[in-house]
């Protein structure tokens, strides 16, 4: 796994592992996504989805504010969802966090989970997943089935 994170600079994370997704995770909590900003490119296997992720790193440093983040799953053989069909794709949707479960090692299934029960499964032929901001930079606000206050930060 890389890491690239300040204060100043954008944050650029890639996992090969659960070890590292796991990090990922815990950057993407509390990600605001719109339903329709989430896509699966079957002839080149990939996964993405872009969001606004609350930047917990600012956070350290007295800044609430949310950055624009690009998540990209890479090797994705199928899509499958539970819950996405009651969004229209403006729909704004909170993530809690991504899973991965291994099937036959090394490939895997990889779940996103959302506030709403909304649920997206990746089968992966191995799991290789980056997550990168793209900007732009805003104050933070509440996102869609979660209520961000400072209260909840302390």
């Amino acid at each position: 796994m890389t890491q690239t994170a300040t204060r100043d600079a954008s944050l650029k994370l890639h996992a090969l592992d659960r070890e590292g997704l796991q990090v990922i995770s815990a950057h993407l909590q509390d990600v605001c996504v719109k339903r329709g900003d989430m896509t699966f490119l079957p002839r080149h296997k990939r996964f993405a989805l872009s969001g606004m992720r609350y930047d917990w790193v600012s956070a350290e440093y007295g800044v609430e504010e949310r950055v624009g983040s690009l998540l990209c799953f890479y090797r994705v053989l199928k899509v499958a969802h539970l819950g996405l069909n009651d969004h229209a794709p403006g729909d704004v949707m909170n993530l809690l966090g991504v899973t991965f479960e291994k099937t036959e090692p090394p490939s895997g299934m990889v779940f996103l989970t959302f506030a709403d029960g909304a649920i997206v499964r990746l089968e992966v032929e191995c799991l290789e997943v980056e997550l990168r901001d793209v900007g732009p930079r805003a104050a933070a606000c509440e996102c869609a089935g979660h209520a961000l206050t400072r209260a909840e930060l302390a």
